[in-house]
């Protein structure tokens, strides 16, 4: 047998979850005291709920559930692979909820703002930032179709990621609205656009050149590709050039998110239109948004509006954005720089004789006023023991029955 986690899972350490816990923690309550209420879902959806939810690329993703008994046994007979699954593992949060939305909306507020922190599952290949399990935190507006959820979500994200430690961060801006215009005012065709978009998303790694190369190799009209990148004037794509080419209504709403975002954060939370910002999933309708940290390669948090994906259930458009934390890459970034719990109690171990756990007992608890205390039985070789535990990140010791007290390590 295997003593390791299965590829593309982790295990973590006792002080990592602890690190880990604090931040979820910290995020949740950031969300809740903003009104939003936290519900869960289970891990596996249906088959053809996950097939039908545009998730992008995440489709060819999903660990997918066999048949079981003789439901399998018939799919076997068939000979049709698409016949031998019928259930799989969310891949992210947004498609579980609106079909929790749509099977219990009459039990909900409207508005309806909800709370998901829990684990996904992507059949990825591994390597450095993408596990295989992996935990989101996300917030969600159900049921209004203005921009001022769209500014909620990123304010109170925005809350989060500082309460937790991150620092010189950005929020990415776009609309998916305008991509389309921007694509088709170029004189390319509507059912390009998402091998297009996959393109114009890689503009910040590959330069204009590099897009213009992956444009031609796809054998584009090199009219549509000169008139596209012809849009970029001096090296960026402005809103004011966007407004020439595209329904002023997108524009306006950015502004208006972008606006209302710095006004009412005091010009603390950065908000940038960034014109290549795609995001993959192909659920999202309107507006589209991600954060930047300097120093990091990569998003820390993204999300968007999605209006028609809960009409797939109900019949009908409601509309929803969300804004999600990829918590394993801020846990990742915080943890290498060492981070620490503010203001918590050290933790120490208390050392007790075999007569003496009783009273030891009755000591760590007048001791947890000020520490946290782990119990120990007093080894034979103390001083080899507690360099172990200093190491495990204890803060110092006691022994029951001595009079000097709490020992700090750091004292000695």
């Amino acid at each position: 047998m295997k003593a390791t986690p299965v590829k593309g899972t982790r295990d973590y350490l006792p002080q990592e979850v602890e690190i880990r816990d604090y931040m979820q923690s910290v995020i949740l309550e950031t969300y809740r005291e903003a009104g939003f209420e936290r519900i869960t879902t289970p891990i596996i959806e249906n088959g053809e709920n996950l097939d039908k939810s545009d998730g992008g690329e995440n489709l060819n993703l999903i660990f997918k559930v066999l048949k079981r008994g003789r439901k399998l046994e018939e799919a076997l007979e068939k000979g049709d692979v698409k016949e031998l699954s019928d259930m799989g593992l969310r891949y992210d949060l947004t498609l579980p909820l609106s079909r929790y939305y749509a099977n219990n909306r009459n039990e909900l507020m409207n508005p309806f703002k909800c709370i998901q922190m829990d684990r996904v599952y992507r059949a990825e290949q591994p390597q450095k930032g993408r596990l295989r399990e992996f935990m989101q935190c996300d917030i969600d507006i159900i049921g209004n179709p203005s921009m001022d959820a769209e500014v909620e979500l990123i304010l109170t994200t925005a809350k989060a990621l500082v309460r937790v430690g991150m620092k010189d961060f950005k929020v990415k801006i776009n609309d998916r609205r305008i991509l389309k215009s921007i694509f088709a005012y170029a004189g390319f065709e509507e059912k390009d656009n998402e091998k297009l978009a996959i393109i114009f998303d890689k503009l910040d790694k590959i330069g204009f050149d590099g897009v213009k190369k992956e444009l031609q190799a796809e054998e584009y009209s090199e009219e549509a590709i000169e008139k596209f990148l012809s849009l970029f004037e001096g090296g960026e794509l402005t809103l004011e050039a966007v407004s020439k080419v595209c329904d002023a209504s997108y524009v306006e709403d950015l502004l208006y998110i972008m606006n209302t975002v710095d006004k009412a954060s005091k010009g603390t939370v950065p908000v940038e239109f960034a014109p290549s910002l795609v995001r993959g999933q192909g659920y999202y309708t309107g507006t589209i948004f991600e954060v930047e940290a300097k120093g990091y390669s990569g998003a820390v948090a993204g999300g968007g509006r999605y209006d028609n994906l809960i009409g797939k259930f109900l019949g009908e458009n409601i509309p929803a954005v969300g804004f999600s934390i990829g918590f394993e890459r801020i846990s990742g970034i915080l943890l290498s720089e060492n981070y620490e719990i503010p203001e918590q109690k050290a933790k120490i171990g208390l050392f007790y004789d075999t007569d003496t756990y009783a009273e030891a007992l009755i000591l760590a608890e007048e001791l947890r006023k000020d520490y946290k205390v782990t119990l120990f039985a007093r080894p034979k070789k103390l001083g080899k023991f507690l360099d172990k535990i200093e190491k495990q990140g204890f803060a110092g010791y006691a022994v029951y029955g001595q009079e000097d007290g709490v020992k700090l390590f750091a004292d000695r």
